[in-house]
């Protein structure tokens, strides 16, 4: 990201075994090996304490699947990955819903303060549209309300503060959700642009079951070929060979959500210069010129190409190299090591 300094964090482990990373059972033995001692401290800490940790990163950083990973690593029962989007998205399942609606109104009704008047706040909910954000009173209490329902949990939650005026806002939240003792932890994530755009552009979705995957990337199984253009066929044995398709827009890459992206980086400059919150710093990617010295070569996401020859597919697989935000040759990071830092850099955070 331009004019912030993520530091490097090293992972390499000299004559460590090969893992494949995209393999739930070597991921464990991946995890144990590099952060086997700070996994241990954390299962630990959990037993009896919680924390709150507020992931900011541009959209399709990983927020989600760090976060999902360090509780598949560490403990899946006393880590919640909270999504103030997928939040939103059930809100507004129940107000198509009479009875759900109903009882919506009623705790909104008990709870909700704020200057805009109610009737205004459930017209702002059922006519909503995503370039336009909800007022942030009614994302505290609506968030109050689901995190309630999760019990006590350590909570990583993704997409609050969402612009600017909520930065305050967030520096109070874990009193707000009477979670008072916790520590509250800043996790600012740093991508280039180019890998955003590179995972748009080369993402493609099963037409039945909306599985997501990328000819680039990360491609399935099976692959098939016609008229000079390769295809992923869907790994879901229900779905019966269908072909993967491209989203509509996804061609377009990250120009539609130019704003957004502009937005979300001014906001983690912002969490970047807050005093009194610990920080987590994550990067994506790493200097081509110094990958070897930082990371094994199994860390480093590879990119997939692929040829036609005595009508058999070959899959050609090299490291994935990218220009970063200062225009600079990088290698994007695996998911893994990327959440090794996490792990390593959160035990700090809670001084363990």
């Amino acid at each position: 990201m331009k004019d912030l300094e993520f530091p490097l964090f090293k992972t390499k482990i000299e004559n460590s075994p090969k893992f494949d990373l995209t393999d739930v059972e070597k991921r464990k033995e991946y995890f144990e090996l590099k952060a086997g001692e700070e996994i241990k401290k954390l299962r630990e800490y959990l037993k009896e304490n919680t924390f709150i940790a507020y992931l900011l990163g541009k959209k399709n950083s990983g927020k989600g699947t760090y976060a999902k990973m360090l509780k598949e690593i560490v403990d899946k029962d006393r880590i919640e990955h909270f999504s103030i989007g997928d939040m939103i998205r059930d809100v507004d399942k129940e107000l198509k819903n009479k009875e759900r609606k109903k009882e919506l109104i009623e705790f909104l009704k008990n709870n909700y303060r704020g200057f805009m008047p109610l009737e205004k706040i459930i017209t702002s909910l059922e006519e909503r549209n995503t370039s336009k954000l909800l007022p942030s009173e009614l994302i505290l209490v609506l968030a109050k309300r689901e995190i309630a329902k999760k019990g006590r949990k350590a909570i990583f939650i993704d997409g609050f503060p969402r612009d600017l005026e909520q930065v305050s806002y967030s520096l109070f939240f874990r009193d707000l959700i009477n979670y008072r003792e916790d520590p509250d932890i800043l996790v600012l994530i740093d991508v280039p642009e180019a890998v955003i755009d590179e995972r748009i552009k080369h993402r493609v979705i099963c037409p039945l079951c909306q599985t997501s995957r990328s000819l680039k990337l990360l491609p399935t199984k099976k692959i098939e070929h016609e008229e000079g253009k390769f295809y992923l066929v869907c790994d879901n044995s229900e779905c019966e060979g269908k072909r993967m398709v491209i989203k509509e827009g996804d061609e377009l890459g990250i120009e539609p959500i130019r704003d957004r992206l502009l937005i979300d980086e001014k906001l983690i400059k912002q969490a970047f210069s807050l005093y009194g919150v610990p920080k987590v710093l994550l990067r994506n990617s790493i200097p081509a010129d110094k990958a070897e010295q930082i990371v094994n070569d199994y860390e480093i996401t590879p990119e997939y190409d692929y040829q036609l020859k005595n009508k058999k597919i070959k899959t050609i697989e090299k490291p994935w190299q990218v220009n970063d935000d200062n225009g600079n040759p990088c290698y994007s990071l695996m998911p893994p090591p990327v959440v090794v830092s996490l792990i390593k850099q959160l035990v700090e955070c809670l001084e363990m």
